[in-house]
């Protein structure tokens, strides 16, 4: 037996409305939200978004670092053309276009809680 497909995950949040503009600016699409929670989604895939505190999912995070250790890999068909576009948005990526040795160009951009988002195409 196997996993059949990663479908979304979850992520602890301080400002959901803020996470919710940022994420909307990269694409994604808000189908499902309420005081406390939102799940967006790019094409099947989906992000659950939890306030701290709000939910008891989130007791867990209250001490914990958001961020860290997570990036998130977001395929694009063209790196360049994605980067400048998050540009007229107002989003600051933390890293310009790059090619990396194991076969991508990419940057980073981290959400308003700290997740770094690799913006990539295989090469």
């Amino acid at each position: 037996m196997k996993i059949k497909a990663v479908s979304g995950y979850t992520c602890h949040v301080k400002n959901l409305s803020k996470t919710i503009k940022f994420y909307e600016a990269l694409g994604f699409e808000n189908r499902k939200q309420d005081t406390n929670h939102a799940t967006l989604y790019s094409n099947w895939f989906w992000i659950d978004f939890l306030v701290i505190g709000k939910d008891e999912r989130t007791e867990s995070s209250k001490d914990a670092s958001l961020g860290t250790g997570i990036s998130i890999y977001l395929s694009v068909d063209n790196v360049d053309e994605f980067h400048a576009h998050l540009l007229t948005k107002g989003l600051k990526p933390k890293t310009k276009p790059q090619d990396q040795p194991w076969g991508n160009r990419e940057f980073t951009l981290r959400d308003p809680d700290g997740y770094n988002l690799v913006i990539f195409k295989r090469k």
